[in-house]
């Protein structure tokens, strides 16, 4: 990965994400769906649910990237620029996920019918809140989170599903994109930092919302088993 010298404010930015990150990694691990696939212990059934269930965040990820650059002003038309490109290389990301939910013999209907559950309704609504505040610099914190996962924990999850199912088609594409992808995206996220990271109170913002949206995430992924 390209080397990036981040300022004094930068680096404490930088310090705290991956704090928080620690932290965020570490209470996923107590919830029981991910328990059960990392411990060899996942069903079809919960692969199928966990598929459903993520398919509502991914589709609305690109609903609130794309509001929030909306909200940048011309002060931060090269942030604006970024967060586009970052919104229209992720609108169809959902498409993957749907054909891996069918290669596990699930239903096109009942993919597209699925609704959000309790923690992806909170998760949305507060991150479409935030991305409507003028120049949202802090939703850095939350897109360090969500690509953080697909860079740091897609690989291994998929990587834990192949071990316990035995299908035809490829199930996993999804996470084996992201997997695979998601370097480049989070170093797009250290130029970000570094570049909005320009006072205290950015810094302070953008850690807040990072584990807010850390905390929302691993509430949608509880509820995967309410759902």
């Amino acid at each position: 990965m390209e080397q990036i010298v981040l300022t004094k404010l930068g680096q404490s930015c930088m310090q705290a994400l991956l704090t928080t990150w620690l932290d965020f990694d570490l209470s996923l691990t107590k919830v029981p769906i991910v328990k059960r696939l990392e411990q060899g212990r996942l069903s079809l059934e919960d692969y199928q649910q966990l598929l459903l269930n993520l398919r509502q965040q991914v589709i609305e990820g690109s609903r609130w990237i794309s509001r929030s650059a909306s909200s940048f002003d011309r002060d931060y038309s090269d942030v604006r620029a970024i967060v586009i490109n970052h919104a229209h290389e992720e609108h169809k990301d959902y498409l993957m996920l749907e054909a891996d939910y069918l290669a596990t013999g699930g239903k096109q209907e009942t993919i597209e019918a699925f609704k959000k559950n309790t923690g992806s309704e909170a998760l949305h609504g507060f991150l479409m809140y935030r991305a409507s505040h003028p120049n949202p610099v802090d939703l850095i914190g939350a897109m360090w989170i969500i690509e953080g996962l697909g860079n740091k924990m897609a690989s291994r999850w998929s990587r834990h599903i192949n071990e316990q199912f035995d299908f035809d088609t490829k199930v996993t594409s999804f996470m084996d994109y992201h997997g695979e992808n998601d370097e480049s995206h989070l170093l797009e996220l250290y130029k970000l930092i570094d570049r909005v990271a320009s006072s205290q109170k950015n810094v302070d913002d953008i850690i807040r919302t990072a584990k807010v949206v850390a905390k929302l995430y691993q509430l949608q992924l509880e509820e995967v088993d309410n759902a």
